[in-house]
């Protein structure tokens, strides 16, 4: 929702600014198809060279992101920390029982509970992998905290994509923007004997390609691809949590000090209260012995 409040105060602000300065409309909406017919043409073109097919997917998908902001909210910490609170005194006291869970989350009865979580297989997959490694009696934890943090960097890289494609756009707007009034001035140039006033139009249809370049550039496509950075690197925090909670786990603290390090490495603003984390671990208490 915010998204589309950005879009609306640029222009709001933009256009309507130009019009409270006395400008007319009628010269910009007569040369707007064909100016984004180039600008847009080139820049979309641009765009599918540089991007194989699966990038291109994935950067019209994390368009979404700019409407939709974050995947995981409070209430999703909050579960994920129950969840592993489950997972992890389960592995202490019958790590037997565990494997089950593991080796098939869709059929967990603790997965379950968790719905939102159990849909994210990469969430649901650094979960399972990670206690799987540790039921191996990994030697040297760090050598796991270490592996993990590779992997993290890996999907991180691969989840900024679509944020470092967009921003390649933004850049070459402008220039694309240029072209297209270079060719405007082209035009204009072939219909130099015309009377000033004809001149006038055709100049100010040329000048809105650069217009058009640039207001793309820095008004649209360069705010998009920094939003899609801040959701990436929002959602990024999830999957960090797991890490630091599993990482104490292997260096057996108690479960309800792993916890709290999770807790205490959730970002502020989704970070659940400590009473709040103590009545929800108390709830799943309640479910595990019903």
């Amino acid at each position: 929702m915010i998204g589309i409040v950005g879009i609306v105060i640029i222009f709001v602000m933009v256009f309507g600014g130009y019009l409270a300065a006395g400008g007319k409309m009628g010269i910009i909406l007569k040369s707007l198809p064909y100016e984004m017919t180039m600008i847009g043409g080139a820049a979309v073109g641009a765009f599918v060279i540089s991007n194989d097919m699966a990038g291109i997917k994935q950067t019209l998908r994390d368009l979404g992101k700019v409407f939709k902001g974050p995947k995981w909210a409070h209430h999703d910490y909050r579960d994920l920390l129950c969840l592993l609170f489950e997972l992890i005194r389960l592995a202490r006291q019958n790590p037997v029982a565990l494997e089950e869970h593991i080796e098939a989350p869709s059929d967990s009865s603790i997965f379950s509970r968790y719905p939102k979580i159990l849909s994210d297989a990469e969430a649901i997959n650094l979960i399972c992998d990670t206690l799987r490694s540790a039921s191996m009696n990994y030697d040297d934890p760090h050598q796991v905290e270490e592996v993990l943090e590779k992997r993290m960097e890996a999907n991180l890289h691969h989840a900024m994509h679509s944020s470092h494609a967009l921003q390649t756009v933004a850049d070459g707007l402008p220039a694309l923007g240029i072209v297209a009034a270079v060719l405007g001035v082209i035009k204009t140039m072939g219909s130099i004997d015309q009377p000033p006033e004809v001149l006038g139009k055709l100049i100010g249809g040329a000048l809105v390609g650069t217009f058009l370049g640039v207001f793309l550039a820095y008004g649209l496509v360069g705010p998009f691809a920094a939003k899609v950075k801040t959701v990436v690197e929002e959602d990024g925090h999830f999957y960090q949590l797991i890490r630091e909670v599993l990482v104490a786990n292997l260096h057996n603290h108690a479960t309800n000090i792993c916890i709290e390090v999770g807790r205490q490495n959730t970002p502020g603003h989704c970070r659940p209260s400590y009473s709040e984390l103590e009545d929800a671990l108390k709830e799943t208490k309640q479910q595990e012995a019903a």
